[in-house]
């Protein structure tokens, strides 16, 4: 595995709070904070596939994310419903990274537009003990 694939599973392998910008269809930027995790090359969070943050996605897939000593660009796709068969291993991961709150009201599973968000790592500068990996 490449360091910085290293780093970054051992920084945000785990809850992680990140900036996660997108474009409207004005070409206006916005910015949220969202909880996530990183595992096999993207970041992963649960949102809600009716928000302004998907729909800004579907018609500009390319989004900008940072956080802790790390900024990139990644491809995000909705991957569908966080119960669905084929999210199994991931959402999972994403329930138990995200145990302290999960249960609090904040998700529904059973609303069908509940979805996984895949952030696909494209690009980046990550800062480790004073060495910058740029990939």
């Amino acid at each position: 595995m490449e360091k910085h694939l290293e780093i970054l599973t051992e920084r945000f392998g785990k809850d992680s709070l990140m900036a996660l910008a997108t474009v409207d269809e004005k070409g206006n930027p916005w910015v949220r904070t969202i909880d996530a995790i990183f595992h096999d090359g993207s970041f992963y969070t649960i949102t809600y596939a009716l928000s302004n943050k998907m729909k800004q996605i579907k018609n500009c897939s390319t989004v900008a994310i940072s956080g802790e000593w790390f900024s990139g660009h990644a491809i995000g796709e909705d991957i569908g419903h966080i119960k669905a068969e084929e999210n199994r291993d991931i959402a999972d991961r994403l329930r138990n990274a995200f145990a302290s709150w999960y249960s609090n009201g904040h998700i529904n599973e059973d609303d069908p537009n509940t979805v996984i968000l895949r952030m696909k790592v494209t690009d980046g500068i990550l800062f480790s003990n004073g060495i910058r990996y740029e990939f």
